[in-house]
């Protein structure tokens, strides 16, 4: 068949905008908003506002996935950059390969976790029976999520996760390895229906031009600079 010329059309979409500067753009990206469109979301993704909202964006991954440094899921909240031009995107796209962006998440997991902190450090790959997720495989990559506990309940445990690594799926896949999977989370095993939580709450990384370091927090929507 002839090659379908694809094409992402602006959308007006309210944008959560935590910070912006005239290389970089960091949204609270709402729950059951998908990134960038793909097969059944071409419209009300996050690519579509922010096409709308920004006069530029990367153009290193193509139409489809203009100014995408990295993503989270579609039923994930929380704090997401996107590169306004190819230098900023290549400079944060290096700083996920070397580990040096900084990415905190909160999770709510089934069971009571026993130890406060922890670490796990497992690789991970497509999975081999059900190609729609993820797994742990030996041939797997290098994947390592640090975790915190904030507050036990009765039947599940608030934690705060620090990404070392970025695999898809990495937070649910990992703790769902270790017998806590996020409450609501049905592809990874949680015995509850409701929508997961998983909230993307801190990033940090180096800016591209100035090289000072930029944290954002989506609690207070402020940035520091130092």
């Amino acid at each position: 068949p002839e090659a379908i010329e694809l094409e992402v059309v602006a959308e007006d979409i309210p944008l959560d905008i935590l910070y912006e500067d005239n290389d970089v753009i960091v949204i609270n990206k709402p729950q059951g908003m998908v990134v960038h469109p793909a097969p059944g979301n071409y419209t009300k993704t996050l690519v579509n506002a922010l096409l709308y909202h920004c006069k530029d964006l990367s153009t290193i991954n193509g139409v489809i996935r203009p100014g995408i440094v990295h993503r989270i899921d579609k039923d994930t909240t929380g704090v997401l950059v996107v590169a306004k031009n190819d230098k900023a995107h290549n400079f944060l796209s290096s700083q996920l390969q070397n580990h040096s962006m900084k990415r905190e998440y909160i999770a709510l997991v089934e069971g009571r976790l026993k130890e406060d902190t922890g670490t796990i450090n497992k690789p991970i790959g497509r999975n081999k029976r059900d190609r729609l997720k993820m797994g742990i495989v030996d041939d797997g990559k290098r994947a390592v999520t640090h975790y915190e506990v904030l507050e036990r309940y009765k039947n599940t445990t608030l934690i705060k996760c620090v990404l070392e690594t970025g695999r898809t799926h990495q937070i649910r896949v990992h703790l769902s390895s270790i017998n806590h999977p996020l409450v609501g989370d049905t592809l990874y095993d949680s015995i509850y229906q409701e929508s997961y939580y998983l909230d993307s709450i801190a990033l940090s990384f180096i800016d591209p031009f100035t090289q000072r370091l930029i944290e954002v927090k989506k609690d207070s929507k402020q940035f520091e600079k130092n």
